[in-house]
Protein backbone atom coordinates (compact mmCIF):
# COMPACT_ATOMS: atom_id res chain seq x y z
CA UNK A 1 0.00 0.00 0.00
CA UNK A 2 1.04 3.20 -0.68
CA UNK A 3 2.06 5.93 2.12
CA UNK A 4 -0.21 8.03 3.84
CA UNK A 5 -1.02 11.59 3.94
CA UNK A 6 -2.25 12.43 6.71
CA UNK A 7 -2.75 9.90 9.74
CA UNK A 8 -4.59 10.13 12.88
CA UNK A 9 -3.39 8.03 16.31
CA UNK A 10 -5.54 8.61 18.92
CA UNK A 11 -4.27 7.87 22.22
CA UNK A 12 -1.01 8.95 20.90
CA UNK A 13 0.94 10.29 24.43
CA UNK A 14 -0.62 7.02 26.27
CA UNK A 15 1.84 4.29 26.58
CA UNK A 16 1.64 2.41 23.45
CA UNK A 17 0.75 5.17 21.21
CA UNK A 18 3.59 7.31 22.17
CA UNK A 19 6.04 4.54 20.96
CA UNK A 20 3.90 4.07 17.83
CA UNK A 21 3.98 7.96 17.22
CA UNK A 22 7.24 8.16 17.62
CA UNK A 23 7.98 5.28 15.14
CA UNK A 24 6.01 7.22 12.55
CA UNK A 25 6.99 10.80 13.25
CA UNK A 26 10.68 9.01 12.00
CA UNK A 27 10.35 6.41 9.53
CA UNK A 28 7.20 8.60 7.31
CA UNK A 29 8.80 12.38 7.13
CA UNK A 30 6.41 12.70 4.12
CA UNK A 31 3.21 11.67 6.25
CA UNK A 32 1.78 14.08 8.70
CA UNK A 33 1.27 12.81 12.34
CA UNK A 34 -1.95 14.15 14.20
CA UNK A 35 -1.66 12.81 17.50
CA UNK A 36 -5.37 13.33 19.49
CA UNK A 37 -5.16 12.69 23.02
CA UNK A 38 -7.79 13.71 25.80
CA UNK A 39 -4.64 13.74 28.58
CA UNK A 40 -6.42 12.35 31.16
CA UNK A 41 -3.94 10.79 33.98
CA UNK A 42 -2.88 8.14 31.02
CA UNK A 43 -1.89 10.16 28.89
CA UNK A 44 1.72 11.72 29.31
CA UNK A 45 3.23 14.78 26.38
CA UNK A 46 6.64 13.88 28.19
CA UNK A 47 6.82 10.48 26.23
CA UNK A 48 7.08 12.52 22.79
CA UNK A 49 9.69 15.08 23.83
CA UNK A 50 11.91 14.23 21.40
CA UNK A 51 9.42 14.37 18.49
CA UNK A 52 7.52 17.33 19.91
CA UNK A 53 8.75 19.97 17.31
CA UNK A 54 8.57 17.39 14.37
CA UNK A 55 7.50 19.19 10.95
CA UNK A 56 5.48 16.17 10.38
CA UNK A 57 4.19 15.94 14.16
CA UNK A 58 0.94 17.47 15.35
CA UNK A 59 -1.00 17.16 19.01
CA UNK A 60 -4.58 17.77 19.74
CA UNK A 61 -5.94 18.08 22.49
CA UNK A 62 -9.36 16.38 22.91
CA UNK A 63 -11.72 13.55 23.90
CA UNK A 64 -13.19 11.22 21.51
CA UNK A 65 -16.51 11.02 22.69
CA UNK A 66 -17.29 14.45 21.38
CA UNK A 67 -18.73 13.34 17.88
CA UNK A 68 -18.82 17.17 16.82
CA UNK A 69 -15.14 18.00 17.66
CA UNK A 70 -14.08 14.59 16.16
CA UNK A 71 -16.45 15.31 12.97
CA UNK A 72 -14.55 18.77 12.94
CA UNK A 73 -11.07 17.50 12.75
CA UNK A 74 -11.80 14.93 10.21
CA UNK A 75 -13.02 18.07 8.15
CA UNK A 76 -9.93 19.59 9.18
CA UNK A 77 -7.01 17.59 8.47
CA UNK A 78 -8.94 14.85 5.73
CA UNK A 79 -6.95 11.80 7.28
CA UNK A 80 -6.88 8.75 5.13
CA UNK A 81 -5.30 6.57 7.88
CA UNK A 82 -6.48 6.20 11.21
CA UNK A 83 -4.63 4.47 14.36
CA UNK A 84 -7.18 3.68 16.50
CA UNK A 85 -5.33 3.37 20.49
CA UNK A 86 -7.07 5.42 22.76
CA UNK A 87 -9.13 3.33 24.95
CA UNK A 88 -9.66 3.14 29.16
CA UNK A 89 -7.34 -0.10 29.61
CA UNK A 90 -7.00 -0.65 33.39
CA UNK A 91 -9.27 -3.56 34.59
CA UNK A 92 -9.53 -2.93 37.90
CA UNK A 93 -10.80 0.80 37.15
CA UNK A 94 -13.75 -1.15 34.67
CA UNK A 95 -14.87 -3.17 37.67
CA UNK A 96 -15.59 0.07 39.61
CA UNK A 97 -16.69 2.42 36.56
CA UNK A 98 -18.01 0.29 34.01
CA UNK A 99 -20.42 2.89 32.16
CA UNK A 100 -17.03 5.14 31.41
CA UNK A 101 -15.09 2.38 29.85
CA UNK A 102 -18.51 2.41 27.82
CA UNK A 103 -18.39 5.72 27.28
CA UNK A 104 -14.60 6.16 25.83
CA UNK A 105 -14.32 2.28 24.23
CA UNK A 106 -17.65 2.13 22.31
CA UNK A 107 -19.09 5.26 22.03
CA UNK A 108 -15.68 7.13 21.34
CA UNK A 109 -15.17 4.07 18.59
CA UNK A 110 -18.63 4.50 17.08
CA UNK A 111 -18.23 8.74 16.85
CA UNK A 112 -14.38 7.84 15.00
CA UNK A 113 -15.81 5.24 12.41
CA UNK A 114 -18.64 7.44 11.72
CA UNK A 115 -16.36 10.54 11.11
CA UNK A 116 -14.08 8.40 8.88
CA UNK A 117 -17.16 7.08 7.21
CA UNK A 118 -19.13 10.60 5.61
CA UNK A 119 -15.81 11.56 4.93
CA UNK A 120 -14.84 9.30 2.72
CA UNK A 121 -18.22 7.45 1.98
CA UNK A 122 -17.64 8.92 -1.78
CA UNK A 123 -13.65 7.93 -2.08
CA UNK A 124 -12.26 4.65 0.12
CA UNK A 125 -9.49 3.74 -2.35
CA UNK A 126 -6.16 3.93 -0.27
CA UNK A 127 -7.93 4.50 2.79
CA UNK A 128 -7.35 2.75 6.45
CA UNK A 129 -9.44 2.23 9.42
CA UNK A 130 -7.05 0.53 12.14
CA UNK A 131 -8.88 -1.02 15.42
CA UNK A 132 -5.98 -1.79 18.06
CA UNK A 133 -7.79 -4.61 20.60
CA UNK A 134 -6.86 -6.89 23.17
CA UNK A 135 -6.97 -10.68 23.50
CA UNK A 136 -8.74 -10.11 26.65
CA UNK A 137 -11.80 -10.00 24.57
CA UNK A 138 -11.55 -14.12 23.91
CA UNK A 139 -11.91 -14.47 28.15
CA UNK A 140 -9.56 -17.25 29.95
CA UNK A 141 -7.88 -19.86 28.63
CA UNK A 142 -6.56 -23.32 30.58
CA UNK A 143 -3.65 -24.73 30.96
CA UNK A 144 -3.46 -25.65 27.23
CA UNK A 145 -4.45 -23.71 23.87
CA UNK A 146 -3.67 -19.91 22.42
CA UNK A 147 -5.99 -17.39 21.05
CA UNK A 148 -5.97 -17.24 17.30
CA UNK A 149 -8.04 -14.94 15.16
CA UNK A 150 -10.86 -17.45 15.09
CA UNK A 151 -11.45 -17.43 18.64
CA UNK A 152 -14.93 -17.28 19.10
CA UNK A 153 -15.75 -13.76 22.40
CA UNK A 154 -15.99 -14.59 26.07
CA UNK A 155 -15.20 -11.37 27.80
CA UNK A 156 -15.31 -11.63 31.58
CA UNK A 157 -14.83 -7.91 32.72
CA UNK A 158 -16.58 -4.52 31.55
CA UNK A 159 -13.14 -3.62 30.36
CA UNK A 160 -12.72 -6.17 28.15
CA UNK A 161 -16.49 -6.25 27.23
CA UNK A 162 -16.46 -2.74 25.75
CA UNK A 163 -13.47 -3.56 23.69
CA UNK A 164 -15.15 -6.53 22.65
CA UNK A 165 -18.18 -4.13 21.51
CA UNK A 166 -15.80 -1.87 19.50
CA UNK A 167 -13.96 -4.88 17.88
CA UNK A 168 -17.61 -5.55 16.50
CA UNK A 169 -18.76 -2.52 15.59
CA UNK A 170 -15.47 -2.36 13.56
CA UNK A 171 -16.76 -5.24 11.57
CA UNK A 172 -19.80 -4.25 11.21
CA UNK A 173 -18.81 -1.11 9.36
CA UNK A 174 -16.65 -3.44 7.36
CA UNK A 175 -19.75 -5.68 6.10
CA UNK A 176 -22.13 -2.73 6.34
CA UNK A 177 -20.70 0.22 4.78
CA UNK A 178 -17.36 -1.44 3.06
CA UNK A 179 -15.16 0.78 5.57
CA UNK A 180 -11.77 -0.11 4.55
CA UNK A 181 -10.57 -1.60 8.42
CA UNK A 182 -8.28 -3.46 9.99
CA UNK A 183 -8.27 -4.91 13.34
CA UNK A 184 -5.55 -6.60 15.85
CA UNK A 185 -6.06 -8.36 19.32
CA UNK A 186 -2.42 -7.79 21.81
CA UNK A 187 -1.34 -9.35 24.60
CA UNK A 188 0.04 -7.53 27.71
CA UNK A 189 2.41 -5.21 26.78
CA UNK A 190 5.38 -3.84 28.34
CA UNK A 191 7.89 -1.08 28.45
CA UNK A 192 9.07 2.28 29.02
CA UNK A 193 6.89 5.03 29.54
CA UNK A 194 3.77 2.77 30.97
CA UNK A 195 1.48 4.20 33.41
CA UNK A 196 2.45 2.89 36.90
CA UNK A 197 -0.93 1.42 37.38
CA UNK A 198 -0.35 -1.85 35.57
CA UNK A 199 1.70 -4.25 36.97
CA UNK A 200 5.29 -3.90 35.91
CA UNK A 201 5.56 -0.15 36.37
CA UNK A 202 3.42 -0.25 39.67
CA UNK A 203 6.18 -3.07 40.97
CA UNK A 204 8.85 -1.33 39.99
CA UNK A 205 7.93 1.58 41.54
CA UNK A 206 7.16 -0.25 45.00
CA UNK A 207 10.28 -2.15 44.80
CA UNK A 208 11.95 1.53 44.76
CA UNK A 209 9.94 3.17 47.46
CA UNK A 210 9.91 -0.73 49.76
CA UNK A 211 6.23 -0.57 49.36
CA UNK A 212 4.15 -4.24 49.36
CA UNK A 213 3.60 -5.73 46.28
CA UNK A 214 0.31 -7.01 46.46
CA UNK A 215 -0.30 -9.97 44.39
CA UNK A 216 -3.73 -11.47 42.96
CA UNK A 217 -4.47 -14.94 44.60
CA UNK A 218 -1.74 -16.89 44.42
CA UNK A 219 -0.11 -15.09 41.48
CA UNK A 220 -0.72 -18.41 39.33
CA UNK A 221 -2.13 -16.11 36.59
CA UNK A 222 -0.54 -16.44 33.43
CA UNK A 223 0.08 -13.62 30.60
CA UNK A 224 2.05 -13.42 27.49
CA UNK A 225 3.78 -10.80 27.46
CA UNK A 226 4.45 -8.03 24.58
CA UNK A 227 7.58 -5.53 24.75
CA UNK A 228 5.92 -2.58 23.20
CA UNK A 229 8.32 -1.61 20.63
CA UNK A 230 7.72 -5.26 18.95
CA UNK A 231 4.08 -4.42 19.28
CA UNK A 232 4.74 -0.99 17.32
CA UNK A 233 6.71 -2.51 15.07
CA UNK A 234 3.49 -4.68 14.39
CA UNK A 235 1.32 -1.94 14.02
CA UNK A 236 3.65 -0.11 11.43
CA UNK A 237 3.08 -3.61 9.14
CA UNK A 238 -0.73 -3.96 10.05
CA UNK A 239 -1.40 -0.36 9.10
CA UNK A 240 0.67 -0.35 6.07
CA UNK A 241 0.40 -4.21 4.83
CA UNK A 242 -2.73 -5.58 6.43
CA UNK A 243 -5.48 -6.85 4.47
CA UNK A 244 -8.58 -4.86 4.43
CA UNK A 245 -11.19 -6.74 6.55
CA UNK A 246 -8.52 -9.25 8.72
CA UNK A 247 -8.14 -9.39 11.83
CA UNK A 248 -4.19 -9.94 13.37
CA UNK A 249 -3.46 -11.86 16.71
CA UNK A 250 -0.25 -10.04 18.16
CA UNK A 251 1.56 -11.82 21.13
CA UNK A 252 5.05 -11.56 22.80
CA UNK A 253 5.35 -15.44 22.65
CA UNK A 254 6.58 -14.88 25.98
CA UNK A 255 3.84 -16.78 28.41
CA UNK A 256 5.09 -15.85 32.50
CA UNK A 257 3.32 -16.63 35.49
CA UNK A 258 2.19 -13.04 37.56
CA UNK A 259 4.52 -14.54 40.52
CA UNK A 260 7.32 -15.35 38.51
CA UNK A 261 7.30 -11.90 36.87
CA UNK A 262 7.77 -10.46 40.13
CA UNK A 263 10.37 -12.20 41.34
CA UNK A 264 12.06 -11.02 38.00
CA UNK A 265 11.57 -7.42 38.97
CA UNK A 266 12.52 -7.65 41.76
CA UNK A 267 16.13 -9.38 41.22
CA UNK A 268 16.51 -6.94 38.10
CA UNK A 269 15.27 -3.44 40.64
CA UNK A 270 17.21 -5.18 43.70
CA UNK A 271 20.71 -5.50 41.22
CA UNK A 272 19.80 -2.16 39.16
CA UNK A 273 19.90 -0.41 42.80
CA UNK A 274 22.84 -1.82 44.00
CA UNK A 275 20.82 -3.88 46.69
CA UNK A 276 21.80 -7.27 48.08
CA UNK A 277 20.15 -10.02 46.32
CA UNK A 278 16.38 -11.18 47.52
CA UNK A 279 16.23 -8.12 49.18
CA UNK A 280 12.98 -6.49 48.45
CA UNK A 281 11.53 -10.33 48.63
CA UNK A 282 9.30 -9.97 51.63
CA UNK A 283 7.29 -7.00 50.06
CA UNK A 284 5.25 -9.61 48.38
CA UNK A 285 1.76 -9.96 49.93
CA UNK A 286 -1.34 -12.13 48.82
CA UNK A 287 -4.22 -10.53 48.29
CA UNK A 288 -7.89 -11.46 47.68
CA UNK A 289 -8.41 -12.25 44.47
CA UNK A 290 -9.44 -9.52 41.32
CA UNK A 291 -13.28 -10.59 40.43
CA UNK A 292 -13.53 -12.45 37.56
CA UNK A 293 -9.92 -12.79 36.92
CA UNK A 294 -8.87 -14.80 33.63
CA UNK A 295 -6.52 -17.89 34.66
CA UNK A 296 -4.40 -17.55 31.17
CA UNK A 297 -3.80 -15.56 28.04
CA UNK A 298 -2.02 -16.78 25.36
CA UNK A 299 -1.71 -15.61 21.65
CA UNK A 300 -1.16 -17.98 18.44
CA UNK A 301 0.65 -15.21 16.03
CA UNK A 302 1.83 -17.26 13.31
CA UNK A 303 -1.13 -15.62 11.10
CA UNK A 304 0.71 -12.10 11.20
CA UNK A 305 3.84 -13.76 11.05
CA UNK A 306 2.90 -16.04 8.03
CA UNK A 307 1.50 -13.11 5.89
CA UNK A 308 3.76 -9.98 7.16
CA UNK A 309 6.50 -11.17 8.48
CA UNK A 310 6.33 -10.44 11.95
CA UNK A 311 7.16 -12.08 14.88
CA UNK A 312 8.81 -10.71 18.31
CA UNK A 313 12.26 -9.53 18.01
CA UNK A 314 13.13 -8.42 21.72
CA UNK A 315 14.69 -11.25 24.26
CA UNK A 316 12.45 -10.55 27.75
CA UNK A 317 15.54 -10.51 29.70
CA UNK A 318 16.88 -7.76 27.56
CA UNK A 319 13.27 -5.87 27.29
CA UNK A 320 12.95 -6.03 31.28
CA UNK A 321 16.67 -4.44 31.78
CA UNK A 322 15.58 -1.64 29.28
CA UNK A 323 12.19 -1.29 30.96
CA UNK A 324 13.66 -1.24 34.44
CA UNK A 325 16.64 1.00 33.41
CA UNK A 326 13.69 3.19 31.95
CA UNK A 327 11.39 3.69 35.60
CA UNK A 328 14.38 3.98 37.36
Amino acid sequence: MEAFKTVLITGGAGFIGSHVVRKMVNKYPNTQLVNLDALTYAGNLDNLADVANASNYTFVQGDIIDASFVNTLFDQHQFDGVVHLAAESHVDNSIKNPLGFAQTNVMGTLNLLEAARNQWKDDMANKRFYHISTDEVFGSLGKEGAFTEETAYDPRSPYSASKAASDHFIRAYFHTYDLPVVLSNCSNNYGPAQYPEKLIPLFIKNIVENKPLPVYGKGENIRDWLYVEDHAEAIDLVLHQGKIGETYAIGGNNEIRNIDMVHTLIEVTDRLLGRPKGTSLDLISYVVDRLGHDFRYAIDASKIKNELGWKPMTHFEEAIEKTVKSFL
